[in-house]
């Protein structure tokens, strides 16, 4: 196969970033691992890089599954092959498109506050189907989040303009921007008045007040910072209709104002525990009758529904302080027998294991208690096996 010599591709995306259609010529098309690899003398399609995806659409009839860049060369992923030479018409997923720049620059406006407010370098980005992620470089606490969020949100509305810039070298050394490094060839800056200057390769909105919001949604630490989940745009409107919808339906059900859910929910979960607390009292005293029947030196075997299986354990070992033989207490549990078993002054293992291996069990536990499950559901050969001891 003849080797081809590509001239660099003429990206459109870099200051045409609401392009999503162009017609170009064809310079070169080989079969790829997944298809078509095709280059075009220039491109309104993104390649995958600085944590944005690539764009997807088509070429004629073609669609473009996937696009990349190797020195300075933008390869085309296509189902089908194209001829060079030809001009051909590229349309972008716009819907695709718009909702990567909303999520990259919501993403730039978030880590320029959070850098001016607190020193933060943002050192991990990436959009995905589900999710956009930020890793910042410092653990930052939940007041601080609040902060930068409100910020954030402030800067959309102030619906700055995003600049796309080409500073000369002398210009570059002078400016002050995030993540500052040595670059080669020219570097593309995209600075955002008041909220942020960094170098991007990516695509980004007109102005700020296109993101709509900003929302984050989760912050958890990671490697000694804390990685953020965000969502932008549309995005976020999504999440905040489903939440607000989950909300309308939790207060419903708890019949109370939507800004009082989380004191009802409280109030629930007191009544529920002071319930719990009363349950156990009662089942404790019921225990405590069951064990008083109890004679010593007689083996107990019993039954019990809805145990569960704290109640088995508390149940099992006050039978056996009654009495020196085997206490066994069984209850329906899955898709077999729930069990706890105890034998006072003796290590109960070995008949745990004896039961599993008769019953098709499986548990453990230490010498004074076992606990564990049988696959058995008929109660009377669970009898039949402790009449053998």
């Amino acid at each position: 196969m003849e080797c081809i010599k590509l001239e660099p591709t003429k990206r459109i995306y870099e200051n045409e970033s609401f392009c999503f259609e162009f017609t170009g010529h064809v310079l070169d098309c080989q079969p790829g691992k997944k298809g078509w690899l095709v280059v075009l003398d220039r491109t309104a399609f993104f390649p995958e890089g600085g944590g944005q995806p690539a764009d997807t659409g088509l070429l004629g009839q073609a669609h473009v599954l996937d696009v990349h860049i190797r020195e300075n060369v933008i390869y085309h992923l296509t189902d089908a092959p194209l001829t060079p030479g030809q001009e051909v018409k590229g349309q972008v997923d716009s819907a695709r498109r718009i909702d990567h720049m909303e999520q990259h620059t919501g993403e730039h406006i978030l880590s320029g506050i959070l850098h001016s407010l607190y020193g933060v370098e943002n050192v991990g980005f990436g959009i995905s189907a589900d999710n956009v992620r930020l890793d910042a470089n410092l653990e930052l606490s939940a007041e601080q989040l609040a902060a930068a969020e409100e910020a954030a949100n402030a800067a959309i509305r102030a619906d700055s303009p995003v600049q796309v810039l080409y500073p000369t070298d002398q210009e570059l050394a002078a400016m002050t921007y995030r993540s500052k490094k040595e670059l080669e060839g020219q570097v593309r800056i995209v600075a955002i008045p008041g909220s942020d200057v960094c170098a991007c390769c990516g695509t980004h909105l007109a102005r700020t007040g296109q993101v709509g919001i900003i929302k984050i949604l989760s912050a958890e630490k990671y490697k000694g910072g804390t990685r953020l989940s965000l969502a932008c745009g549309g995005r976020a409107w999504k999440v905040l209709t489903h939440d607000h919808d989950q909300v309308s339906q939790i207060s419903a059900l708890l019949s109370a104002k939507p800004d009082q859910v989380a004191q009802a929910v409280q109030r629930q979960g007191e009544e529920l525990a002071a319930q719990k607390q009363r349950c156990a009292l009662a089942e404790t005293h019921w225990f405590e009758a069951l064990a008083g029947q109890v004679k010593p030196g007689e083996k107990q075997v019993m039954l019990a529904e809805d145990l569960s299986p704290d109640s088995l354990r508390r149940l099992c070992l006050a039978l056996s302080e009654k009495t020196d033989a085997p206490c066994a207490v069984f209850s329906p549990g899955g898709s077999g027998l729930a069990y706890a078993l105890a034998w006072a002054g003796q290590d109960v293992r070995p008949l745990g294991k004896a039961l599993n291996e008769a019953l098709s069990g499986r548990g453990g536990g230490k010498p004074v208690l076992v606990q564990g499950s049988i696959a058995e559901t008929d109660f009377e050969k669970v009898r039949a096996f402790f009449e053998t001891l």
